[in-house]
């Protein structure tokens, strides 16, 4: 059991991350390592999302996630297809694609910062 425990300590280790935040999402791009040594990419899509009221009145939130699981093998085709898809988008519009602004939340008191939800995903993960 505990060397069980070990392994999936291990399989969350992160070796390499990227966070690209967009809009009120953060997109996470990890490089984890399987059970198996390989290295692998996990996708993580987190969103903050207001689910009512603590009792203080305060609102609550939590942290919805979706997660994609990238293998090696898989690389150059997903790579592949993302670019083609990409393309086409790009071809079909009628204006070219503008950067999105620097998302500058409204904060207050009540809300967690972008870090508060960077450190509680790390804590989850």
């Amino acid at each position: 059991m505990e060397e069980r425990k070990q392994e999936n300590r291990r399989d969350s280790e992160i070796f390499f991350s990227k966070a690209i935040r967009a809009g009120k999402r953060i997109y996470y791009l990890d490089v984890k390592q399987g059970m198996n040594d390989d290295l692998y990419l996990a996708i993580t899509e987190s969103k903050r999302r207001q689910v009512g009221e603590l009792p203080d009145g305060r609102p609550a939130y939590e942290i919805e996630k979706h997660k994609i699981f990238l293998y090696k093998e898989d690389f150059q085709s997903f790579r592949d297809a993302l670019a083609e898809v990409i393309k086409y988008v790009e071809d079909h519009l009628d204006a070219p694609i503008e950067p999105r602004p620097a998302y500058v939340p409204q904060h207050n008191a009540e809300e967690p910062s972008a870090e508060q939800e960077v450190k509680a995903q790390d804590a989850e993960a």
